[in-house]
Formats: structure tokens, C-alpha cells, sequence
């Protein structure tokens, strides 16, 4: 049986071979003017249904403006076909000083990122961009993948040398540090982050562990033997793929929180008719969205601060008003100066626009 991962790398392998057949296209077709279809379609490996469709879909590629006199033109005669406008395509690329600057930067970027595959072809790309740019591809620009690039050496070794490892991981969803020992398969970038896909021991099932929230790792020595039940993850939408066995989380939103929506998968987002303004519009929303478990709930939603309310579950909400009121008390019972000081009520963790939201809603 094919493997999701397998079918989302087929896709990408699909999209990657169709826009190089387009780029290569209109050369082939301007050289050839007047040419059947079926020798077309012939020289360049595909069907002629196929060709048929490459050249619907240059119809609507063009230059900026994308209207008429900007797009790709071409005449049909009968099963011959030739390119009456090619929208520019024909001639050298020339880049501006920002495009090169921004190019270089790019595979840099690139060429820094961990399991990266086609180094090599990325290299001889920036080579050539760095060539053409001259003095301006030494600008002082230094690209870096943000920390734990030992780490994630370590783990990619790991996988490499087929040994399992016995690593410290904080889990963000309940607020723990746990020991396991895991037999690591693969080491993946998913939205900027590293992860190691690896069968955990303890928990019996296939794991994505944050590279970042990994706090130290020993290479044991005994080989990595993941089951025969061990399978991959299909992560083509990312780490976190909400189910209906997960809790669902109803809340009432107000402006300055509504980035959640963005940020975070939801099943349901609609003005709440209770609170419109003048003009109809809603100045609060409903949101709901499923969370791996209600600890990480809670911790949204006091990060949040008065601007949200539960909606529902009954259970959550009683966390929140359980937990802000004990934080409450922690505050009125503070010793005055020169006394010891009480506990430090437990900090709540805030969620942070721009961090990855499979990282707190979806790793384990």
C-alpha cells in the first residue's frame, strides 16, 4: 500500500516535472513554428492530452498585469500550434540588485537548512547567482537556520548509524520533561523546524519530536528497530492534523485575539451575534478549534488575558477561573517588604504570534 508520505513526495515530484516542462515549452514552441501537436508531444515525453493542458495552462501566464497583451498568446491550426506572443520569456534574465541580493540570501537559507536534499544542485545555483551579482553577493549578509544546528547534526547522525537514542524532551501540550528511549527513523523540516519522527518506547506508537524542545540525547549502543506497525506521518499540512476524537473548544473572541484564527487549525469561525456594533458588524467572534488535550487549552486561554471567554466545554472553563482565581490569591497574599517571600504562582505559558502553531498545538 502506498504511504501518504510517499503520495505527497509523488505530488510534489509532479508539480516540480510540470512547471520545468512549461518553462522549457515556449522556447521549444517559438524554434518550431507551425508544429503538430503529436511530434510536439512526442519530443517531449508526454501525451497529447497532456500538451493540451500545459498549453490551456500557459493561457493565463504572463507578465504582471496578467491582461490582455500581457499574457502568453498562441494560434492553433488545426493540430498545429505557434506561439504569436511570448510575453518577454525569450529573452536573458536580468535581475536587480534587491532580486539578486534576495536570491542569494534564499539559497543560502537553503543550503543552511538540515536534510535538505539536493545540496548539491543548490550550490551550483548560488554559485552562478553569486558569479552574476559580482561585488553585490558580498554584501555582509549572514543567513543561519535558527539555533540547535547541533542538535539536529546529532540526530540526523543518529539516523544515519541506525542507532536508537535515550533523550530528555519537554512535551509544550502537557507542560512536562519526560525520558524516553526511541528508535529514530528520519529527520524532517516542517515549517521552519526540525523534528525527529522516531517510534517512541514509552508511549508504543510513532512520535514527531521538536528538535528545540529536545534537552539532551545519548547514541546508545544498540541498533534503532522500529515495528513492523511503525508508519510514517503524513505532515504535507503540517504536524498538527486535528481529529473528531480530539476535545473541541469553543470561544468567544474579541479583536486583538482574533489572530488565533490564522494561526491556529479551526472547525468554526463566525461574528458573534451577541456583541455587533452599530453597523451589524460582530466585535467579537466564536472560534472553535480541536486541542490535543484541555492543559494546553487552559494555557491559551489565560496567555490571552480578558479578551477571550469559554464557551465550552464546562470543564475547561473551570480550569481558567479555577487557575486565574488561585493567581489572584497568590497576589493578595504577597509579604510586604523585607518579609520571605510566598511561592511564585506557576507561570502561564503565553503563545507567541509567529511561532509554529504545530509546535504547541500538535508535537508531542
Amino acid at each position: 500500500m502506498t504511504r501518504p508520505a510517499q503520495r505527497s513526495g509523488a505530488a510534489a515530484r509532479t508539480s516540480a516535472d510540470r512547471l520545468a516542462r512549461l518553462l522549457n515549452l515556449v522556447p521549444y514552441l517559438l524554434a518550431r513554428p507551425g508544429i503538430e501537436m503529436s511530434e510536439a508531444a512526442a519530443d517531449l515525453g508526454v501525451t497529447e492530452r497532456q500538451l493540451r493542458e500545459d498549453l490551456e495552462l500557459l493561457w493565463v501566464c504572463g507578465l504582471p498585469g496578467y491582461g490582455p497583451g500581457d499574457l502568453i498568446d498562441m494560434a492553433f491550426d488545426g493540430d498545429r500550434v505557434t506561439i504569436t506572443y511570448d510575453a518577454g520569456i525569450d529573452r536573458p534574465l536580468r535581475l536587480t540588485p534587491d532580486e539578486a541580493l534576495a536570491l542569494v540570501v534564499a539559497l543560502r537559507m537553503l543550503a543552511e537548512t538540515p536534510g535538505m536534499a539536493n545540496r548539491d544542485a543548490i550550490e551550483r545555483a548560488l554559485a552562478k547567482i553569486e558569479n552574476a551579482a559580482g561585488e553585490l553577493a558580498d554584501a555582509p549578509v549572514a543567513v543561519r537556520m535558527p539555533g540547535d544546528s547541533d542538535r539536529v547534526a546529532a540526530l540526523h547522525g543518529a539516523v544515519q548509524r541506525g542507532r536508537a537514542l535515550q533523550i530528555t524532551y519537554y512535551a509544550a501540550t502537557r507542560d512536562e520533561t519526560t525520558e524516553r528511549t526511541v528508535d529514530p527513523i528520519r529527520v524532517l523540516m516542517v515549517g521552519g523546524l526540525a523534528y525527529l519522527e522516531a517510534w517512541c518506547r514509552r508511549a508504543e506508537s510513532m512520535r514527531l519530536f521538536r528538535a528545540d524542545r529536545i534537552d539532551a540525547l545519548v547514541e546508545l549502543d544498540q541498533p534503532a528497530a522500529p515495528p513492523p506497525q511503525a508508519r510514517l506521518h503524513d505532515v504535507s499540512a503540517g504536524i498538527f492534523r486535528p481529529d473528531g476524537d480530539l476535545p473541541l473548544v469553543t470561544l468567544r473572541v474579541g479583536r486583538s485575539s482574533r489572530w488565533i484564527t490564522e494561526y491556529y487549525p479551526c472547525e468554526r469561525v463566525e461574528p458573534d451575534p451577541g456583541s455587533a456594533d452599530a453597523d451589524g458588524a460582530g466585535r467579537e467572534w466564536l472560534v472553535s478549534l480541536r486541542v490535543t488535550d484541555l492543559d494546553w487549552a487552559r494555557r491559551l486561554v489565560l496567555g490571552l488575558g480578558p479578551d477571550v471567554t469559554v464557551v465550552a466545554p464546562v470543564e475547561l472553563a473551570e480550569q481558567v477561573r479555577e487557575r486565574a482565581a488561585a493567581a489572584l490569591d497568590a497576589y493578595a497574599t504577597l509579604p510586604s517588604a523585607g518579609a520571605p517571600r510566598a511561592a511564585a504562582p506557576e507561570p502561564v505559558g503565553v503563545p507567541v504570534p509567529g511561532a509554529s502553531p504545530a509546535a504547541t498545538a500538535g508535537s508531542h
